[in-house]
């Protein structure tokens, strides 16, 4: 059988999720070409191994020559100082879409966060059309990224999947998580329903399981199709006799973006 794409390029693939998408994406295309600043180790024979940093503009644009789609899973990780995520997440992105505009590449699917709305409350539950409203830095780079994306569909015809990742680790690991956990089999299920949908056009999905407490609200985005299928309900009874009750009235549990509300500017000196 024919598989949906001849090539996808992942960038961020020697890191934690992209590592996780490199092994389940391979069912849709025949090749995977995979970037990241750290060399991609143990590369199969359908897979192709790129080296560079996202802020090279040239690189950048030439990985994303010859495919058909683009995971854009590289960038910043976390909180950083402002000059690294200026680097890595908006200029890297916005190199990333200049690539896909002019290479003709139709269909971006983007790793956001949470952070981007990490000041809503959390018991709001809020869906994907609430406002942006950042907890970071990190959180900024996320919504100027959704904004480009938002740029390049209306100007350019190129579709993107927002996904604003909540919480996305092998097992829950607090009490906060058995709302915002995503495994790692449904983050590979996410993506490939953002790859093939019939019609994406600019769309935001939140990436969580079917978690029992729903933290967030996905039902503008049913037509990605995306039906998880992990749950944090199993390891609820274990998470709760070794973890302790989650304060109600601290920062961290009363918005969505967790402990990124209490992170000071990451450019301060220590001290300040």
């Amino acid at each position: 059988m024919a598989k949906p794409f001849n090539r996808i390029l992942i960038t961020g693939a020697a890191g934690d999720l992209g590592g996780k998408l490199r092994e389940g994406l391979a069912p849709l295309a025949n090749h995977l070409r995979l970037a990241d600043r750290m060399p991609i180790p143990d590369l199969q024979a359908h897979e192709e191994g790129l080296t560079f940093d996202l802020s090279d503009e040239a690189a950048t644009i030439g990985a994303t020559r010859d495919v058909d789609a683009i995971v854009h899973f590289g960038g910043a990780s976390r909180e950083r100082v402002w000059n690294d995520v200026l680097d890595s997440t908006i200029r890297g992105s916005y190199h990333i879409y200049e690539g896909a505009r002019k290479h003709g590449v139709k269909r971006v699917i983007y790793a956001s966060s949470i952070h981007a709305v990490g000041y809503h409350a959390s018991d709001s539950h809020i869906d994907t059309q609430a406002p942006v409203r950042p907890d970071s830095l990190y959180g900024v780079s996320k919504c100027f990224v959704e904004a480009l994306s938002s740029l390049y569909w209306n100007k350019f015809g190129i579709e993107t999947a927002c996904l604003r990742i909540v919480s996305c680790f092998p097992e829950p690991a607090d009490r906060r998580m058995l709302g915002s956990w995503l495994s790692y089999d449904d983050c590979i299920r996410l993506v490939a329903s953002c790859l093939t949908a019939n019609y994406v056009g600019h769309s935001t999905i939140f990436g969580v399981s079917d978690n029992r407490a729903k933290l967030v609200d996905n039902s503008k985005a049913a037509h990605l199709g995306f039906v998880p299928q992990d749950s944090s309900e199993p390891y609820r009874a274990q998470v709760e006799a070794t973890t302790e009750p989650l304060d109600h009235m601290a920062a961290t549990t009363r918005h969505l973006g967790g402990w990124f509300v209490d992170l000071g500017h990451p450019d301060n000196e220590p001290g300040q």
